[in-house]
């Protein structure tokens, strides 16, 4: 990774680096800090793929297309992720509520998180690689075509939400060369933000043992 990421600092001093390897927000840490580059210009990408399987867990629940969903998924990426049903609609509406806060709740809270090992133990080899790849693109178009659009992102948080010098998805708005962070964050409810703080102290664990 950090040879990797010397090399194409190098070559391409103005590139935007998202970051795909896991651990995720570790792996985009380690990014940033041998790049060199602006916050701005390195992402991870979590929150759109964990977006993304919450929104197919939704559509399946309710029996509508995944295209009528809208989902939000921050914090880290791995076990201590953070759903926040509050702000998932189907067609703008949210009376889908029955099925965030409903008593399958914890089933389907759980289910999204563990998607990833799911693709795992059915291709028997590998990782998935469809999802993670749709969820990259739609990172680089908002990007390369400047399209100021919001996805949850692992951005490199200095004060937003409270924390300082950690990668934590948020919502960030996407757009040519850079990205924003922090300045379309939704309110978070107090069980939400214990959620928040367990993810980012799991996240500030791991960065603290990597050898930078």
């Amino acid at each position: 990774m950090k040879s990797v990421t010397e090399e194409v600092a190098r070559r391409s001093p103005d590139a935007v680096l998202i970051v795909v390897s896991n651990p995720l927000d570790a792996m985009a840490h380690t990014a940033l800090k041998v790049s060199g580059f602006p916050r701005a210009r390195v992402l991870g990408m979590a929150g759109v793929l964990d977006s993304a399987r919450m929104r197919f867990f939704m559509a399946e629940a309710l029996g509508v297309s995944i295209e009528n969903t809208h989902a939000f998924v921050l914090g880290g990426h791995g076990d201590t992720m953070v759903p926040l049903p509050r702000y998932s609609t189907v067609a703008g509406n949210p009376d889908h509520r029955a099925y965030a806060e409903g008593e399958d709740r914890r089933h389907r809270g759980s289910a999204h998180r563990d998607g990833g090992i799911e693709v795992v133990n059915l291709l028997k080899t590998g990782s998935a690689y469809y999802a993670p790849a749709s969820s990259v693109v739609q990172m680089v178009e908002a990007i390369l075509l400047d399209q100021h659009r919001i996805l949850p992102c692992a951005a490199y948080l200095q004060g937003e939400y409270g924390y300082r010098d950690l990668f934590l998805g948020v919502p960030a708005q996407l757009g040519a060369g850079r990205a924003r962070e922090g300045d379309r964050h939704p309110a978070h409810g107090r069980g939400e933000k214990r959620a928040r703080n367990r993810s980012a102290a799991a996240v500030r664990e791991l960065v603290e043992k990597l050898p930078l």
